[in-house]
């Protein structure tokens, strides 16, 4: 599909009803949730070294100073601006590596979600999918972009970041179904199906999300492991019934059975 073609189909897409998808999304979500637990373990797995390298070395310098008893508050302070300067750059370019990665397995997640729709078995493998060489640069491109777009619109009183957050929401299906795309068509394609579905992604995606803290509160923080990618299944079911795919050998090559 071409970026033209795209624009087309969006401008013909039919009206969508919230609750014909959001049922559509809960179905999809008793097939998926487990490959959903698996993105959700392999991302906190891909984010604790970063963790450690800013916390670690901060903790065992006010232990040493904790064990010389000279522990001096201001001291700590000094300490901090120092990581700050040292590791503030590495912090920064570690957190985008680790974003982008985070948008592969998103990316890959997609697929998964088509292929368990369309009945056909998966394996776990199939997560990541995107996690090569000839996407990372593109996927880091997109997290910059991505960054460019919600730290501004954040820092403007938060209003126009509710505005951009449901566009944002569309990068990852975006790049899963078009990867041969540019980052500019993929940007600008996502802005376009945002705009023309705001309404409805948004009820969707704040309904989504009530229903997911509700439940993460019932379960005591655990359920949000499982819970957290539900809501990708209603961006899923826009994208399919907006756009539409195309039956592509390599989009359809998802796994031959399950292996966990």
């Amino acid at each position: 599909m071409t970026p033209n073609e795209f624009q087309s189909k969006l401008a013909n897409a039919k009206a969508l009803d919230f609750g014909t998808l959001f049922n559509q999304s809960i179905e999809l979500f008793k097939k998926s949730w487990l490959q959903g637990f698996l993105m959700q373990l392999f991302i906190m797995i891909l984010m604790l070294p970063f963790i450690l390298i800013i916390y670690v070395p901060l903790i065992m310098a006010i232990v040493a100073q904790s064990e010389s008893g000279d522990f001096d508050p201001n001291n700590v302070n000094g300490l901090l601006e120092g990581f700050t300067v040292v590791y503030g750059l590495l912090f920064f370019l570690g957190i985008m590596v680790v974003a982008a990665m985070q948008l592969a397995l998103n990316a890959a997640f997609f697929r998964i979600l088509k292929a368990l729709d369309e009945g056909a078995e998966v394996r776990t493998s199939d997560l990541f999918y995107y996690l090569k060489g000839a996407y990372f640069g593109k996927l880091l491109l997109l997290m910059f972009v991505t960054v460019l777009i919600a730290v501004p619109a954040a820092l403007a009183f938060y209003l126009p970041l509710i505005y951009v957050m449901v566009p944002l929401a569309f990068f990852a299906v975006i790049f899963a179904f078009n990867p041969e795309w540019s980052v500019g068509d993929i940007v600008a394609s996502s802005f376009r199906l945002g705009n023309k579905k705001w309404v409805l992604t948004f009820g969707l995606l704040v309904v989504s999300y009530i229903l997911m803290m509700i439940l993460t509160l019932v379960t005591c923080g655990i359920g949000s492991l499982f819970l957290a990618p539900f809501m990708f299944h209603p961006i899923y079911f826009i994208y399919k019934e907006t756009i539409g795919f195309e039956d592509t050998s390599e989009l359809n090559q998802i796994g031959i059975k399950k292996e966990f």
